[in-house]
This record gives C-alpha cells, sequence and structure tokens, in this order.
C-alpha cells in the first residue's frame, strides 16, 4: 500500500502531543499494582511461548545500537474479557466503581454494563480493553506473570510469519499499516490469524499493548538503560532519531506511547503478559 499524507499527519500530530504529555511514573503510584497477592482462581488457558533473546536495533537510537533482549516467556495472545472479569471479581478494589482516578481515568471499562457485566454482545475471547497500566500490571502480578518490556515486545514484533526479523522486508511495515487502520479490530476474538515466527498471535491486528516500560523511549536515548537523557525525542522532530525513518508503523506506535499515562484507558488498547525464564537456550 502507498503512505498517504493523512496518515503521516496523524503520526506526527500524536508525536506532538506527546510533547505536552510527558510523564514519569511515580514508584509510590505503582504500589498497589504490586500489591496484588497471586491467585490461581482465575481461569488461564494461555500458552507461554519461549523466546530465546538476542540482540535487536531499536527503533529510536542510533544506528550501531544493539540491545540486548534476555530470554523470556510471553503469553501466544493478548489477556480475554474473560480472564480480566475473573480477576476483576476476585479483586474489588479493580472495579470500575471504586478505583481511584490515579489509577484509572473515566473510561476505564466505561462500556461495561456495570462493575461484573462484559458490555452486551461482547465476546468472552476479544482481547481486554480500556484498561489502564495500572490496571494491566496489577492483573500479571496477580498470576506471578508481569507486563512485557518495550524491548521484549519489540523484540518479537520484528517477526512475520516465517522470519524473526523481517524489518528489511519492503512489505512488512506496510502489511502492518494495513491492519493498524482496520476499523473495530478490537472486538475480534483472539487467535484467528496466523502466528508468527515465534508461534505469537495478534501482534498487530486486533488491539495496541501496554508494556512495563511505555513511556521508556521519551526520557532516554540509544539504549534506554537510564543514562541518557535525549529531550530530542520529545517532540516531532524526533523522527530524526529513528533508525528506520520508513517504519510508519512503528512511529504509530511510539507515537501513542508517548502520548498516554498509566491512568488512560482506550478502547482499543489492552495487554499481553510475560515472565522472566531461566532457560537461557532451547
Amino acid at each position: 500500500m502507498k503512505i498517504n499524507i493523512f496518515l503521516i499527519i496523524t503520526v506526527f500530530t500524536l508525536l506532538l502531543y506527546a510533547c505536552n504529555n510527558q510523564q514519569k511514573i511515580d514508584s509510590k503510584e505503582i504500589n498497589i499494582a504490586n500489591s496484588t497477592t497471586p491467585n490461581n482462581s482465575i481461569p488461564l488457558t494461555v500458552k507461554m511461548v519461549y523466546i530465546p533473546g538476542g540482540e535487536y536495533k531499536p527503533f529510536y537510537g542510533s544506528d550501531s545500537t544493539l540491545v540486548k533482549v534476555p530470554a523470556f516467556l510471553l503469553d501466544e495472545r493478548a489477556v480475554t474479557n474473560q480472564e480480566f472479569l475473573a480477576f476483576i471479581k476476585l479483586n474489588p478494589a479493580w472495579r470500575k466503581s471504586v478505583i481511584k482516578r490515579i489509577y484509572a481515568d473515566t473510561s476505564y471499562l466505561n462500556n461495561w454494563v456495570n462493575d461484573t457485566t462484559l458490555p452486551k454482545d461482547a465476546k468472552l475471547d476479544a482481547p481486554i480493553t480500556n484498561i489502564s497500566w495500572f490496571a494491566a500490571k496489577a492483573f500479571a502480578k496477580s498470576i506471578g506473570k508481569r507486563l512485557p518490556t518495550l524491548d521484549e515486545w519489540e523484540y518479537v514484533a520484528m517477526a512475520d510469519k516465517t522470519t524473526a526479523n523481517a524489518r528489511s522486508k519492503p512489505t512488512y511495515s506496510n502489511e502492518i499499516l494495513d491492519l493498524y487502520l482496520q476499523k473495530n479490530r478490537q472486538y475480534n476474538a483472539v487467535k484467528q490469524s496466523a502466528p508468527n515466527y515465534w508461534g505469537v498471535y495478534n501482534m498487530f491486528d486486533l488491539i495496541w499493548e501496554w508494556t512495563d516500560d511505555f513511556n521508556s523511549v521519551l526520557t532516554t536515548g540509544d539504549s534506554r538503560s537510564g543514562q541518557y537523557d535525549d529531550k530530542n525525542l520529545f517532540c516531532a522532530a524526533s523522527a530524526t532519531s529513528a533508525t528506520d525513518i520508513m517504519n510508519y508503523a512503528a512511529f504509530m506506535r511510539f507515537a501513542l506511547r508517548g502520548s498516554v499515562k498509566a491512568n488512560f484507558a482506550i478502547a482499543n488498547l489492552g495487554f499481553r503478559c510475560a515472565k522472566d525464564t531461566l532457560i537461557l537456550n532451547k
């Protein structure tokens, strides 16, 4: 597909919005997200996929920068409506009628009928959306998992159906953009399309996804290790820092990450879980 001017304007508008939406997650604010007790009563049927890790070139940084991603486990699909409903029933503090605004804005689960009733006609196996970063983190903690890091997510996102790193393919970014532009895709069930090279489903064709350090690209430069402070990343001019300026799909992801805050809840933003592993090679 050809990139049209509307799409380019949309991407850079999001980046400009990110300039005015800078924020850091206060460590005191995440206490509630880390305090949920692991509970085995949530009906989980998701398979975790082993990702052997390696090195990859992040979207932002210098052309010579490679980030090492240790081996980890990643859910093969996003967390579903059914699973998050079970979490809500077991953890009343995260119900929409009682949750504090610091942890979720007014859009949090606003499409639910009430605290414990999913939206009318909602599919149980569709991905959960309209949840904040805090709620996603709390869910992951409750089942003994965590959110994937930005580097982990982007490392897996490099794959297409046959290749671990498909970013050099001319069709890679355009095919993802075609998926991003589909309306109401978040209401579809998970695992209805083919998995990628790693056996991971729906990286692009259903929802945007929270990562644990979703806003880190705005506060650090080459490696997001915390030792850089590249102010250029805060504005649309940050496109000059991109390692692949033709990867508009990545522009859209990073623009979104830069424009949200941890308590935001968005109609097509959900999450999947990850976990550390001691297996270095498989």
